[in-house]
């Protein structure tokens, strides 16, 4: 199958062919006719498979197809009403995606724009006044928008919702749900979610009306090209025997994965201190920092990117070498979506997960998610001390590091209610009123 047997027009097919691509994505393929056809869409699918321009590529299609911006392209830059909105959860994602709206659409007519928080909303107030089509946001800061009544979307006629599983892991359903009772009652929506949750079926079942439902590659599934393997280490001697295998294995382009935005500070600092250089991301950062961290990851002139789950989302290396879990997540599949970020596009990846005595339940949890157990590789040395007993982690925390688990811009804590598993947020992890965690008893990969 080609592009151009998806009806796509030749401005938008000339800018996907200058970008490289000659054939869609299984997402792609099977999302852009479902767009096109004005129906109601729940996408499942992770980072890496193409998702963004399976709903962008139909969208500037329709748009531009549409008699509202034929009439808008003969005036000019006459200002039109905002008639799609993308929701996306992070500022580094949403500035990614409008891009790609942007690559696309380079041969159209039309105008997009980011709307994200940690920078000035004066120039965002002032680009509302001009022209724009497609507006790519996060909640946060539309509110604040809507709030000042700077931006109007009375004519929204496509709704996204991407990394929607994301969105209410960082406490932004009750801001999603504000927006769309300004919405307009009649429109398309659009959800993609790496992940089915509970709420994400409910939010779903709230949101579309009879919805093509597309799912792609195994749920939960791992790359083959992925190299996973475990380091049994004592939690205080983690960071030494990420610098030890960092210089011994010369890695660079290193994304290192820590629970909390503290951690992430702390193991940066170690590490430039050892000679290694690297930055931390995180929600506490200021944008200019954050987009600084990560245009030198992705030049090579960084070589160890320190983040956490929720500032990761907007990272997008095609071929990224190394992911390293210096600590396990609280929810398995988020282990997914860490590794997830290497071994694309054909390429080889490592996936290294420093495992110290209070995550053996966390890792017990994912082994069984994807179903193999994970390799063990014991490094002379940083051998375990059997003396050492579990200790409990709780919002995130424990002993080598502290700082409670957030997300970015208006994150808020949940209150009420029984935990939630799964994507939709943390369980009680290891050590967590269970007693010591069961240890570990492989080598070298053989099973239990």
């Amino acid at each position: 199958m080609s592009f151009a047997s998806l009806g796509l027009s030749a401005e938008i097919l000339r800018a996907v062919t200058e970008r490289g691509y000659t054939e869609p994505t299984p997402i792609q393929a099977q999302a852009i006719p479902v767009v096109l056809s004005g129906r109601d869409l729940m996408g499942g699918a992770q980072t890496g498979t193409g998702k963004t321009a399976g709903f962008t590529l139909p969208i500037l299609q329709l748009l531009t197809a549409s008699t509202n911006s034929v009439n808008a392209a003969k005036h000019g830059s006459v200002k039109t009403p905002i008639r799609v909105l993308v929701l996306i959860p992070t500022r580094e994602l949403a500035a990614q995606v409008e891009e790609s709206v942007r690559e696309y659409g380079k041969y159209l007519s039309l105008k997009s724009m980011t709307m994200i928080g940690g920078v000035n909303i004066n120039p965002q107030i002032k680009q509302l006044h001009g022209r724009v089509d497609i507006l790519v946001a996060t909640p946060g800061r539309l509110l604040d928008h809507l709030q000042q009544k700077t931006v109007d979307l009375s004519h929204v006629e496509i709704l996204v919702l991407d990394e929607a599983d994301r969105m209410l892991d960082m406490g932004f359903i009750r801001d999603i749900k504000k927006i769309l009772a300004i919405l307009p009652k009649k429109r398309q929506n659009l959800l993609f979610s790496a992940t089915f949750s509970d709420e994400i079926k409910a939010l779903a079942d709230g949101l579309l009306t009879n919805p093509a439902l597309i799912e792609v590659a195994r749920r939960n599934a791992t790359a083959e090209l992925i190299e996973q393997r475990v380091y049994p280490v004592d939690r205080e001697r983690k960071r030494a025997l990420l610098t030890q295998l960092i210089k011994d294995h010369n890695w660079f382009q290193v994304l290192v994965f820590t629970r909390t935005k503290h951690g992430a500070n702390n193991l940066a600092e170690y590490l430039n201190k050892d000679g290694i250089p690297a930055m931390a991301i995180h929600g506490n950062k200021s944008q200019a920092a954050r987009t600084r961290a990560l245009a030198e990851f992705k030049t090579g002139k960084l070589q160890v990117l320190c983040a956490t789950d929720i500032a990761a989302r907007g990272i997008d290396i095609s071929e990224l070498p190394h992911v390293v879990n210096y600590e396990l997540p609280n929810v398995p599949e988020d282990y997914v979506h860490r590794i997830g970020r290497t071994g694309r596009a054909g390429s080889n990846g490592e996936a290294s997960s420093l495992v110290c005595v209070d995550e053996h339940k966390l890792l017990h949890d994912i082994e069984r998610l994807i179903k193999r157990e994970i390799p063990v590789v014991q490094v002379t040395g940083f051998e375990p001390d059997p003396r050492i007993k579990a200790e409990p982690i709780l919002n995130g925390q424990n002993r080598g590091g502290g700082g409670q688990r957030q997300g970015q811009g208006r994150s808020k804590p949940r209150t009420g209610g029984a935990p939630r598993t799964g994507a939709g947020g943390a369980k009680p992890a290891a050590g967590a009123g269970r007693g010591a965690a069961p240890a570990l008893h492989r080598t070298g990969g053989r099973g239990r």
